[in-house]
């Protein structure tokens, strides 16, 4: 007996994303841990995942990914586009130590945050508010690099007048000579930024989902909204907005380099982001599941061994 058996008549009936097939998700998953980073055919021969023992190797790694980028970027004479997320966050500090140790500054680098929490008008949080991903993203890395840093007029925050400027300003860049990197979180509807799976319903095909740079207070999904009570609001679910400014695919499925991680587990056992790591690497890729055209990319994703699992039941 599971869900499956138990969903028809229940207050789960309609919940999740309409292209969800709760069958074929749960196959994902395998019993054998190690067969997480098992190859599919679709993914790009340059993709490759590491696995971590430990939430200081996966901050340390994915740290030294993103400054070594930086690094190679800057040695090799050219700018760089970084689209940027608010979760995870522990990789930044060790990216602003490696760029630090390496005296690397930042003069050519080009930061795009990928999302902000929203009202319906799309007015987000003042930069001074400890829940806004401005102030995340500021307090996290540009400031603690000091003289090392992305020069100010070179951040970009995803604000309503300035998210819809990202695809032009990325654009003008690239033709410039300037890769994109996006650095990225899953979601535990595994989408990518704010981009929900349920937007897939809206889009005929998947060139026209694949087109959008970009969306304005986008409506967001319950377990997007519960997962970030338990991971940054301290389980007080009516201090999430419900709402967010987010890029779109063409923007994070469309990278000249992506660097992915996945940290969440809860201790003792618990954790909230398996499922979700699971269905990124090992379902086919559709709308209805964003974070699966990462893996069709050229990149690295950066995960913790416990969710690889098993994924069997535990009471805790």
């Amino acid at each position: 007996m599971d869900l499956t058996d138990t969903l028809k008549d229940s207050m789960m009936e309609n919940f999740f994303p309409a292209g969800w097939d709760l069958s074929v998700i749960n196959d994902c998953v395998s019993s054998d841990p190690s067969t997480i980073d098992s190859r599919e055919d679709w993914w790009n021969e340059s993709f490759q995942t590491i696995n971590c023992a430990s939430v200081g190797d996966f901050d340390t790694y994915m740290g030294h990914e993103i400054a070594l980028t930086i690094r190679k970027a800057k040695d090799e004479g050219r700018k760089i586009a970084f689209i940027l997320p608010v979760g995870p966050m522990g990789m930044y500090r060790w990216a602003v130590y490696f760029l630090k140790e390496w005296n690397v500054d930042c003069k050519h680098v080009y930061g795009f945050n990928m999302d902000e929490w929203s009202d319906a008008e799309g007015n987000t949080l003042p930069s001074s508010n400890p829940a806004a991903f401005q102030y995340a993203m500021e307090n996290a890395f540009y400031g603690p690099l000091g003289k090392l840093t992305v020069p100010e007029n070179q951040r970009h925050f995803a604000v309503k007048n300035v998210l819809p400027t990202y695809g032009d300003r990325i654009g003008e860049l690239r033709s410039s000579g300037a890769d994109l990197v996006v650095v990225y979180g899953i979601g535990r509807v595994c989408h990518i930024a704010f981009w929900e799976p349920h937007f897939a319903g809206e889009y005929d095909s998947e060139a026209e989902w694949m087109d959008q740079t970009h969306r304005i207070a986008a409506k967001l999904h319950p377990l997007t909204i519960e997962q970030n009570a338990i991971t940054s609001f301290k389980s007080r679910t009516p201090l999430v907005p419900a709402r967010a400014n987010t890029i779109g695919p063409a923007l994070f499925a469309n990278a000249d380099y992506a660097i992915g991680g996945a940290d969440g587990i809860l201790g003792r056992g618990m954790q909230w982001q398996g499922l979700s790591l699971w269905m990124t690497l090992h379902h086919k890729p559709t709308t209805w599941i964003p974070s699966t055209y990462m893996p069709k990319q050229k990149g690295k994703l950066f995960f913790l061994n416990e969710l690889a699992g098993p994924l069997v039941a535990e009471c805790n």
